[in-house]
């Protein structure tokens, strides 16, 4: 009888526990992303669960999966439970949205197109620039050694190939003068690695090469990694913008109860302190005045959309990427 009695008493003191208003729950949330976000998240992570902490009493542990974009939605579609993706081209959520793990409408659910901040593509050189590489056509000289990612594999790449050819329209050019252009080139480009970090280490730890076309972003970690002087960036007369945009994994969430927690760490990333964190890591962010007051690593840009010169990522997706388009014929003879 006393044994019940106990066993009944520590029951209840259980369930009281369990039941308890005040009492903090224990939070978990899994992002996956791109390879290049992996500073930003480590420096935006602890503002995100402290203001969590604040504003619903809530531990939150906030774990990470880096990895190529599009290597990273494939990874979601084969079953890894990301509450939320945070990837480096659109195209890479639309494909969620086409397994019905997202909706369609994915991008309109936050402002800039669920995209808060943007990239650039831009040029990293040897320190001093020997060979005075300044502009889009100066990667098609003879003599010049280029690196950039696979268009087919790589949305580092796929924004390089598509900066080149917009460059022409935007400054008057017709198609035939962009796809010439873009097809010199590539063929200035020695191999074709599968993503933007073998790309970088081709340039960097294997010295192959005059130029790497990169995002903007990455300009930074690599010189923290590897010495600032050992390289310089060049600005392009024009380049693109590289939008960035974040989803909440709609199935995952249901499924595991989390979609308060996860709509709130994507929409905390449009406020001045995100903000703030990501211009620091050379992200450019929404806000025009934190943009404005990174003008000195973040400087004013002749910068076109994908949707001004391509219709959509989607569009360039289909004329330029798909096996048999445009990439493969300027690059068949590879």
């Amino acid at each position: 009888m006393i044994k019940h009695l106990m066993l009944y008493c520590m029951l209840f003191v259980l369930l009281e526990t369990a039941v308890q208003p005040g009492l903090a729950a224990e939070v978990t949330l899994l992002n996956a992303s791109y390879d290049v976000s992996r500073e930003f998240y480590k420096s935006y992570n602890p503002l995100f669960t402290k203001y969590w902490k604040q504003k619903t009493g809530d531990d939150l542990a906030i774990k990470q999966s880096h990895g190529g974009s599009s290597k990273q939605a494939r990874a979601v579609l084969d079953g890894l439970e990301a509450d939320v993706v945070t990837m480096n081209q659109s195209i890479d959520v639309d494909v969620l949205a086409e397994k019905q793990l997202v909706p369609v409408n994915w991008a309109e659910r936050l402002p800039h197109g669920s995209s808060p901040f943007s990239s650039t593509l831009v040029f990293l050189v040897r320190k001093g620039n020997p060979k005075r590489i300044n502009n889009w056509d100066d990667l098609a000289k003879n003599g010049i050694s280029v690196i950039i990612a696979n268009p087919k594999t790589s949305g580092n790449g796929r924004y390089a190939y598509l900066a080149a050819w917009g460059s022409v329209i935007r400054q008057g050019g017709n198609e035939a003068q962009a796809k010439d252009l873009t097809a010199r080139v590539f063929a200035n480009v020695p191999i074709l690695e599968t993503g933007g970090r073998g790309a970088t280490t081709a340039f960097v730890q294997r010295n192959i090469g005059d130029v790497l076309v990169t995002f903007e972003n990455e300009v930074q970690l690599i010189k923290q990694e590897y010495g600032a002087d050992r390289f310089d960036i060049a600005y392009p007369v024009v380049s693109i913008v590289a939008d960035l945009p974040v989803s909440v994994v709609d199935k995952v969430v249901d499924k595991r109860g989390t979609r308060k927690v996860a709509e709130a760490y994507l929409k905390h990333l449009y406020s001045s302190e995100a903000q703030e964190i990501a211009a620091k890591h050379e992200l450019r962010p929404r806000d025009p005045a934190i943009l404005a007051k990174y003008s000195r690593t973040l400087p004013p840009l002749n910068l076109f959309t994908v949707n001004e010169v391509f219709g959509s990522l989607k569009q360039a997706q289909t004329v330029h990427f798909k096996d048999g388009g445009l990439f493969d014929q300027i690059y068949s003879r590879k």
